[in-house]
């Protein structure tokens, strides 16, 4: 078992804080919003005359919704770096940091690999197309945030 170190004085916060709340609540809002949008509204592309689902604001926006959803996503992860939540401190800035590095990464790299045509089989990926490079460099942009609370 480790000893407590005496010395060390870093700060230490509640494991559950309103910020870590909100971000977490952000995060899931972000998915819920791209995965109803994805399933619910989106018309179906391989039908001729498809009819977007409801509700109409949504079908309204057409792909400004996985800019509304991964937006929420991304700052749900941007505010889980405050040093007041369990990622934001300690080790938890180097799971973040490197998970969004990773995924970021591997988002591209999925991208590239499906490119070729087979692309049109991933769901969200086949809508975003090119802007899936976006993504990808939007979730190392979120790594880079938390770069720069390591210690």
């Amino acid at each position: 078992m480790k000893d407590i170190d005496p010395f060390d004085d870093r700060p230490r916060g509640p494991v559950l804080s309103v910020r870590f709340g909100i971000a977490l609540l952000l995060i899931a809002l972000g998915i819920a919003w791209i995965v109803y949008y994805y399933v619910a509204v989106r018309p179906d592309p391989t039908v001729l005359d498809a009819t977007p689902g409801s509700p109409a604001f949504m079908a309204d926006l057409v792909r400004w919704n996985y800019v509304i959803g991964f937006g929420l996503f991304f700052l749900g992860l941007a505010v889980a770096a405050h040093p007041s939540t369990p990622l934001g401190r300690g080790r938890g800035v180097v799971v973040g940091m490197l998970g969004c590095f990773v995924l970021g990464l591997l988002w591209i790299c999925t991208f590239y690999v499906l490119a070729d045509g087979t692309l049109n089989d991933v769901p969200i990926l086949n809508d975003l197309q090119q802007s899936n490079l976006f993504v990808g460099i939007a979730f190392m942009a979120v790594g880079f945030a938390y770069a720069t609370r390591w210690e």
